[in-house]
């Protein structure tokens, strides 16, 4: 590198290292789960996003082998895909040359259902909707014919490109509530007042369907599941480090390490600032989160799960008691984070997030960490109720 390239390096880590901060995870000793016999467990739920680009050949990814094996051993389990469930623009048309690839990578999450015999919920996330493009509301449609005809009850929620809320209930405790809130930030076609046949097409009727899955839950749990986080500690939750000033190609490429001192703070400054309706300091996004809030204030979930940051994170809600990223799907798919106010847990890792519902009214989180060879351990584990 000569002198010049390496005089701008060093302004740029003087000039962004100490706005961005460091990267801090907050991590805690593993809470030994204690044996509880199998009858009592009335729902373990998996929450695993961003999972659609899992290696090649079949079972060969470490996450969805660790997913397989835990779902196989957990007892009345049902797998929620967070969003991003075919990388990069969703499952394309079949005469498209990458349909085999997507179908590949979208069988590769089936797969771990079949093997076990868990129910599946899949939500569409920003990618599936044509990498939010024109295209978009065809591609979700187009996935979730693809999941419902691969047979095994997994079905893809809301469906039609819908927002929500579609609300399944399962055993005796606990209310699953799905959002598709790629929705409320999607530029183009999408199903909208008056001319759909959603049950809900605008932000109101959202907001108050909403509101009526949450007020009739009774003693279930519920727990809203979506691709877009409440709060994150990510980069779209506006928290960026160094390495996204001085390379910010890695965002297109992960192994694109060209510096560019300077110029390549434009890039997460912008993002900063709400450039993409995709982050969380966008309008759009702050109007999403607006409607969400409002939605909640009057009966809190105890849960809120997304994925969209490629991060494993624990945050003590405001909306919900608990807000859960869980975006790190498949091994090596992860974003630098940072620790919130609120945070328990934040790691940069891969893995999952797994809530078991006991019947006698507790329930327990656990966030699981897969090494390289499918191995998983839990590296931090919470009593919720």
């Amino acid at each position: 590198m000569s002198p010049a390239w390496r005089l701008a390096a060093l302004a740029t880590l003087w000039i962004g290292v100490p706005g961005c901060g460091p990267a801090r995870g907050v991590n805690a000793a593993p809470t030994p789960f204690p044996a509880v016999p199998a009858v009592q467990v009335d729902v373990t739920l998996f929450f695993i996003g961003d999972a659609g680009a899992p290696a090649a050949p079949p079972d060969s990814e470490p996450v969805l082998m660790a997913l397989r094996a835990a779902a196989g051993s957990a007892p009345r389990s049902v797998v929620v895909f967070l969003g991003d469930n075919v990388y990069p623009r969703g499952l394309p048309d079949s005469a498209d040359g990458g349909r085999p690839e997507a179908e590949r990578r979208l069988g590769a999450q089936l797969a771990v259902l079949r093997a076990t015999g868990a129910r599946g919920v899949f939500v569409p996330g920003n990618h599936d909707w044509d990498r939010q493009g024109p295209g978009g509301w065809d591609a979700v449609r187009r996935q979730e014919r693809f999941i419902g005809a691969a047979g095994g009850g997994a079905v893809l929620l809301p469906g039609g490109g819908c927002p929500g809320p579609a609300v399944l209930d399962l055993g005796q405790s606990v209310r699953v509530v799905a959002l598709d809130t790629q929705w409320w930030l999607q530029d183009g076609p999408k199903p909208r007042h008056p001319d759909s046949v959603c049950a809900a097409d605008s932000e109101h009727e959202v907001i108050d369907s909403l509101r009526a899955a949450l007020g009739t839950a009774g003693e279930r749990r519920v727990v809203v599941v979506a691709h877009h986080p409440l709060s994150s500690g990510g980069p779209h939750g506006g928290h960026f480090g160094w390495q996204d000033h001085l390379f910010p190609l890695r965002d297109v490429k992960s192994w694109l390490w060209l510096p560019l001192p300077l110029i390549g703070s434009v890039y997460p400054i912008a993002r900063e600032s709400g450039v993409s309706s995709q982050d969380m300091p966008s309008r759009a996004y702050r109007r999403m989160r607006a409607d969400l809030d409002s939605a909640f204030a009057g009966s809190a979930p105890l849960v809120y799960a997304a994925g969209h940051d490629h991060t494993l994170q624990v945050i003590g809600g405001t909306s919900a008691h608990y807000e859960l990223v869980s975006g790190a799907g498949f091994f090596g798919h992860h974003d630098r984070v940072v620790a919130l106010d609120r945070t328990r847990f934040a790691r940069s890792a891969s893995g999952f997030i797994r809530i078991d519902f006991l019947r006698d009214g507790r329930a327990r989180l656990g966030v699981i960490i897969v090494a390289r060879d499918g191995s998983a351990a839990e590296a931090f584990g919470l009593w919720i109720t």
